[in-house]
């Protein structure tokens, strides 16, 4: 198994599951303490690196496209301290960020797990009921529902319309982005059959905010949402029968795998207990990669 823990938060990974949980630091950033501890399993990743710094440095890890709903609704646009998949690192903690990031790709590799995008989420999203409050409102999702209330700061077409409430189903996709420049945060959901969307602090179906970057948690709602629309049913291909010299074949070839994956967590305990040296663990993992790939 392979961990860190720093003052912003502790990851562990034990070759299926990365999990996640942010620090109680008073400088962890409040939208991940609010999203809380995070299971990832390995299929959900793409990759892992370290970026070094001055300071330390930054753990990062990248998820496959249509793997989990919160990455998917905020395409990139979640950034710095309230980034859940990242993790500062401080100054005497790197070479242990540098190992983590090690196993990591090493099982991936391993693991043969694709990059390309998932089929489905393979990660829940924000438990419902979730709600949050921002700029000209208050946003509110049970599951089923989407509920949206009007604050003092909503413009007057707001106010004049009053709470605007409609189900799940009349939903075809949710819209969320920071707030940038002069520009408004929104969060915005698109319903079947809607007029073509106007500026975000007229648009009724839209939460709109001029302060707060992220506006509170109203990412959480997007991703809670995003994660319970209707899900792609893409049949996958077809298998061709297989003869019983190949299945055969290839019993024989997991069985290898699964030994050869073995001694690598037997050689990473060695190397943690301090049996094997850095350069004894470096060559002897070579040496088992270059088998997985003949």
């Amino acid at each position: 198994m392979a961990e860190i823990s720093v003052p912003d938060g502790s990851w562990t990974f034990d070759s299926e599951i990365l999990r996640i949980v942010p620090g109680g630091d008073s400088d962890v950033h409040e939208l991940r303490k609010t999203l809380g501890e995070l299971e990832i399993p390995l299929a959900a990743i793409s990759g892992a690196s370290f970026e070094p710094s001055r300071k330390g440095g930054n753990l990062q890890l990248r998820l496959r496209p249509g793997a989990d709903p919160l990455t998917d609704v905020v395409t990139g646009r979640l950034s710095g301290s309230a980034d859940p998949y990242r993790l500062t690192v401080p100054k005497g903690r790197t070479g242990a960020a540098e190992y983590f990031t090690d196993e990591v790709r090493t099982h991936l590799m391993l693991e043969q797990v694709p990059s390309g995008p998932c089929e489905s989420f393979l990660l829940p999203g924000p438990a419902v009921p979730v709600s949050a409050s921002a700029g000209d409102g208050t946003v509110n999702f049970d599951g089923e529902r989407i509920r949206l209330e009007w604050s003092l700061f909503a413009k007057s077409v707001k106010e004049a319309a009053g709470p605007q409430t409609f189900p799940l189903r009349d939903v075809e996709g949710v819209e969320w982005a920071p707030q940038t420049g002069v520009g408004y945060g929104r969060l915005r959901f698109r319903l079947r059959g809607a007029a073509p969307a106007v500026a975000p602090e007229k648009d009724l179906h839209c939460l709109a905010w001029s302060m707060q970057r992220y506006g509170g948690s109203t990412v959480l709602v997007a991703a809670a949402v995003l994660a319970r629309l209707a899900p792609r049913t893409e049949e996958p291909p077809a298998l061709p029968p297989s003869r019983p010299d190949d299945r055969r074949q290839r019993l024989a070839e997991l069985e290898d795998h699964d030994a050869l994956v073995r001694r690598l967590a037997e050689l990473g305990d060695l190397h943690r207990s301090g049996v094997l040296t850095d350069e004894e663990f470096s060559s002897a993992k070579r040496s088992l990669l270059r088998r997985m790939e003949l």
